[in-house]
């Protein structure tokens, strides 16, 4: 039995609670896996905690993107710009197949935040802050180029261009092969299992009261620290620890479109202005083009972020703004997905103004938080705290353990020689599926979701029997997923374990009734049970595409 699966989960409970942890993390996101690979690969006893699935928050609701901070050169934050461009490097030498090279384009226009002169030197500075080598480095187009790359920009006011390299990957798939990878350094992880209160020994936390969401069943997880990672609950876990007082969170909601890449044919990414001052991406990505963000503060249900007509109309309109030829409306609308940024907060700054950086909270009980930061700096964010916690081991314990391994540990998908060799391996994949119908669009979704696990998937759909090639590989996906990545639902699966909700969201329609059937098989669940995940599907369908 895979030890990262469903079916392996009550030995994980039983371990869990034999144990006492030198780390116990709460919260699935990027943030938390982290901590988990740095910690286990360290040689600490390691278990993680996650109250609803994997990346189930912020780290499924991103911009996708594996950024250098261009931005942030604006706010002349240059060792943002350092830590989060020589991160980026090394978060796609760990994991090619997904964190892929996306070129983007940055549009100069009159009256808009870059000029020429400024941005020439600001991607100058950007690839040397950033170590950018090679074809990465930056190029400026006059306006002819600039065209020529991206026929959609407008001609009467473009008077050139920036062109550079960023990385697009998904967050959500991120987060899963961090987590997959840390259960290969022996952590223990457990998702749909709550964190209700802490347990004190001495005045010091000393653990946590945890629930199963599924059983009902409470238990206690013993550790000598425990970390607080959970993104926009950071401040709920604080206040039961009576510890949020000085800093506290500033959440503000990003929101993302999704249309027919043909309603939206950009050739590449850009990252462009909108009236309002702000800066905007479109992305394409296989079939789809995603657009976004908006930026605003949130004080609603952390539960229920929902795309409001006002984030939508506000997109659509920035987009028909800068692209002439393009009209979208409300009905072009796919799909879309809202979520927060969990920032510190600093008072008479507005939502975009303030920093992106992390910071940790030690309370006088000792439990340690972590909040702010960015998807592309999970790993430095994750050392800080390991190494925070490391030093507290040497003094109390004299315990050591071994420096830093995670710029070497080559994320579950892998060993990649890089990026070329990931494309040598889709045109493989491409070849040997073309005889069931799959085109090249469908391996590269297959290779950069799964990496060289996608064999394993092509084995179990050779094994199926369905005339319908594109069913077949749900169901094989399905199996791969429950077996290896702790899928329990039809909505972890059509969420966050294959986007397919947000990028392919026809499948969606298509196969939900068929996907539901296939994990009732594996977890014989009651007709009461398939109603109550259909449903849970079928509102996360709804929210993604109506707009209140």
């Amino acid at each position: 039995m895979n030890k990262f699966s469903f079916f392996n989960r009550t030995n994980t409970q039983k371990e869990i609670q034999e144990t006492e942890f030198d780390i116990l993390i709460i919260g699935g996101g990027i943030t938390g896996a982290g901590i988990a690979l740095d910690a286990a690969s360290r040689g600490m006893k390691v278990a993680l905690v996650e109250k609803n699935d994997f990346a189930s928050g912020t780290s499924s609701k991103s911009t996708k993107l594996i950024h250098g901070g261009l931005r942030y050169l604006k706010q002349f934050d240059f060792w943002l710009v350092k830590e989060v461009g020589t991160e980026r490097a090394i978060v796609h030498k760990i994991a090619p197949h997904l964190v892929i090279p996306e070129k983007m384009i940055l549009p100069l226009i009159d009256g808009g935040t870059y000029g020429s002169w400024l941005t020439s030197i600001g991607l100058k500075v950007y690839d040397v802050l950033a170590s950018v080598e090679g074809d990465d480095k930056r190029k400026m187009l006059d306006k002819k180029e600039a065209l020529q790359k991206e026929p959609l920009l407008p001609e009467n006011i473009l008077n050139g261009a920036g062109y550079y390299a960023e990385y697009r990957t998904d967050d959500a798939r991120l987060t899963i092969e961090v987590l997959k990878t840390a259960s290969q350094y022996n952590a223990q992880i457990l998702n749909y299992t709550k964190a209700n209160e802490f347990i004190y020994k001495n005045k010091r936390v000393v653990g946590a009261k945890v629930t199963d969401e599924f059983t009902n069943e409470t238990y206690e997880i013993k550790a000598k620290y425990v970390v607080n990672a959970a993104g926009p609950w950071v401040d709920e876990l604080r206040q039961i620890n009576n510890s949020k007082i000085g800093k506290r969170l500033h959440l503000t909601k990003g929101v993302h479109l999704v249309v027919a890449h043909e309603k939206l044919p950009v050739k590449q990414s850009v990252y462009f202005d909108i009236p309002d001052g702000r800066m905007m991406f479109a992305i394409p990505r296989g079939k789809v083009t995603y657009f976004g963000t908006t930026d605003t503060n949130f004080q609603q249900d952390k539960n229920t972020v929902e795309t409001s007509i006002v984030d939508a109309m506000y997109l659509i309109e920035a987009v028909n703004n800068m692209f002439p030829e393009v009209t979208l409306t409300i009905d072009d609308i796919q799909s879309s997905w809202a979520g927060l940024r969990p920032l510190i907060h600093e008072e008479g700054k507005s939502a975009s103004e303030l920093s992106r950086k992390d910071e940790i909270f030690v309370s006088d009980t000792k439990l340690i938080s972590i909040a702010g930061g960015k998807l592309t700096g999970y790993r430095k964010m994750a050392e800080r705290i390991v190494d925070l916690v490391a030093k507290k081991m040497v003094r109390r314990f004299e315990i050591e353990f071994e420096p830093i391994q995670t710029e070497d540990i080559i994320l579950t998908g892998g060993p990649f020689q890089n990026y070329k060799s990931v494309n040598l391996y889709i045109e493989q994949v491409a070849k040997n599926l073309k005889n069931h119908g799959f085109t090249k669009t469908d391996a590269a979704y297959l290779v950069h979701n799964y990496g060289k696990q996608t064999d394993v998937i092509i084995d179990k759909f050779n094994e199926l029997k369905d005339e319908d090639y594109l069913l077949r590989l749900l169901k094989a996906e399905t199996w791969f997923t429950i077996q290896h990545e702790m899928t329990c639902t039809p909505t972890d699966f059509f969420m966050r374990r294959t986007g397919r909700l947000f990028f392919d969201k026809p499948s969606v329609d298509t196969y939900k009734y068929e996907v539901l059937k296939e994990f009732s098989n594996y977890y014989n669940w009651s007709d009461t049970e398939n109603q109550k995940y259909l449903k849970e599907l079928e509102s996360k369908i709804e929210m993604a595409v109506n707009f209140n």
